[in-house]
């Protein structure tokens, strides 16, 4: 079953996110995941309302997921984004109904 990563992600440095964005990539990759969604104009339809940017991948499993998480990549990847961003990340199973 598929699993995916929501994230909502306020960039607080451009310029050194686009570092973290070069990186990223590969690692999502490399663990046999995808961007559905990259950033893009965020519409809100309820709620407050919404100007972070927004990222969602899809991985073939949730042990692709949290293997992506933790590998050594994807932690150097993060310790550029800690600098340029705050975000919020969930992890969650795809539907099979």
């Amino acid at each position: 079953m598929p699993a995916y990563l929501i994230a909502r992600i306020h960039v607080t440095d451009p310029k050194r996110y686009q570092d973290y964005a070069a990186l990223a990539p590969a690692a999502i990759a490399k663990h046999g995941g995808r961007y559905l969604v990259r950033g893009g104009p965020v519409t809100t339809l309820e709620g407050p309302d919404e100007r972070d940017r927004v990222v969602v991948l899809e991985f073939p499993t949730m042990e692709h997921a949290r293997t992506f998480w933790s590998s050594p990549e994807y932690v150097h990847a993060r310790s550029v984004r800690s600098d340029a961003a705050i975000g919020q990340f969930f992890l969650i199973d795809g539907y099979a109904g």
